[in-house]
């Protein structure tokens, strides 16, 4: 086996560089990214690299030169400055029964900054802490402070079915992010992370100027690792798998392809691997379906069973580009959702008629799709 250190479940990128865990240098794209705009949003699957690009972002943003050392962003950047960086994880809002429990969860995530920054009497919402910590930030340190949210949409996925608790729950988040909008004047960058587009939750009605990159071709790369990558990178392990499946490294980079590949998140997107399968993949020296077996989201059950999703149907579908950008509570079938979240991708885009072909990414999620789904979400 390689004694090479796989970062599986470490998404922090000070720890990989740190620790000597293998990183794939994205860091060309994210100089790119900062300087592409002031206000960004990206959605990517879930185990997809967005934690670990916002952490990366954050490291970028405070100023860590040595962690770059040897990485692509050195041809970029001279300056590395300090700026003050907020950085919110809502995947710990997540399980949040009622509105009540949502705004507490807010305010407990926000309480670390406030004691670096501190906190008014009167800063009684999310939104008017997060407000006082944004202004507080610029005053105290004379820099423009960086947000960056992961997982934005992690609280209201949940509840997507239960329209009652959803309306409620979604004031909060629009209460949460009007600062976002608000204090422009005194944020250096922002950016979001989601599975979900923006558009879907009508949270971000307030912020204009937010541009959303998911579907640029630019970044389709940003978060996986890409065929080229998989090629050189990983080119001894693709060797040492050969072996132990009695086959020569074209086949077996073949058999990798055919299981891991096939992610595009463009109409002209390189191809992409998943990177947390791929990962596991190697450090097992085995083809394995580690992504679908962590479980499929519940949030993606319950739009299954809601629309009555035919999973044979998911093989082939021509969709508009408008499909993708529907709300989720008008939602008139579950590909929105399928899309962003991985269980199906963009495999062909006719310019003249504005229409993609959606199909499974490859095997691992098409076995998976038609084994691990339940009977009653409507699969046959």
């Amino acid at each position: 086996m390689t004694e090479r250190k796989y970062p599986i479940g470490i998404q922090t990128f000070s720890r990989i560089i740190r620790e000597g865990y293998l990183y794939v240098d994205k860091t060309d794209l994210v100089w790119e990214l900062q300087h592409f705009a002031k206000f960004v949003f990206l959605s990517r699957p879930r185990r997809f690299g967005k934690s670990l690009l916002s952490s990366t972002l954050e490291s970028y943003y405070l100023g860590e030169k040595e962690l770059f050392n040897g990485l692509k962003i050195m041809k970029y950047e001279n300056d590395w400055d300090n700026y003050p960086v907020i950085h919110l994880d809502l995947s710990m809002g997540k399980g949040q029964a009622n509105a009540e429990e949502l705004r507490s969860t807010l305010l407990w995530l926000l309480q670390p900054l406030a004691d670096i920054y501190g906190k008014k009497e009167y800063e009684t919402s999310p939104g008017k802490l997060l407000t006082g910590i944004i202004t507080r930030a610029q005053q105290q340190t004379g820099r423009q402070a960086v947000i960056i949210i992961d997982e934005y949409d992690a609280p209201l996925l949940e509840v997507l079915h239960k329209k009652d608790v959803l309306e409620d729950m979604r004031n909060v988040m629009q209460e949460f992010y009007l600062p976002l909008k608000s204090n422009e004047r005194n944020i250096k960058f922002c950016f979001i992370t989601g599975i979900t587009k923006f558009s879907q939750l009508s949270i971000f009605s307030t912020i204009n100027n937010l541009k959303n990159v998911s579907m640029n071709p630019r970044f389709s790369a940003i978060c996986g690792i890409t065929e080229q990558e998989v090629r050189t990178v990983f080119k001894k392990e693709i060797i040492q798998m050969s072996k132990e499946y009695n086959c020569s490294s074209g086949d077996m980079f073949q058999k990798i392809k055919d299981m891991y590949d096939g992610y595009h998140f463009s109409a002209k997107s390189e191809d992409i691997y998943n990177p947390y399968s791929l990962l596991n993949a190697f450090a097992d020296n085995k083809l394995t379906s580690e992504w679908f077996a962590t479980g499929t989201p519940s949030f993606l059950i319950e739009q299954l069973k809601r629309f009555h999703t035919d999973i044979t149907s998911l093989e082939k579908l021509e969709v508009m580009s408008t499909a993708f950008d529907r709300p989720t509570e008008d939602m008139e079938d579950a590909l929105p959702l399928l899309y962003q979240a991985g269980y199906l991708t963009i495999k062909d885009y006719d310019r003249l008629s504005d229409v993609y072909t959606l199909s499974f990414p490859n095997n691992e999620v098409r076995t998976g799709i038609h084994k691990g789904l339940p009977s009653d979400s409507g699969g046959h």
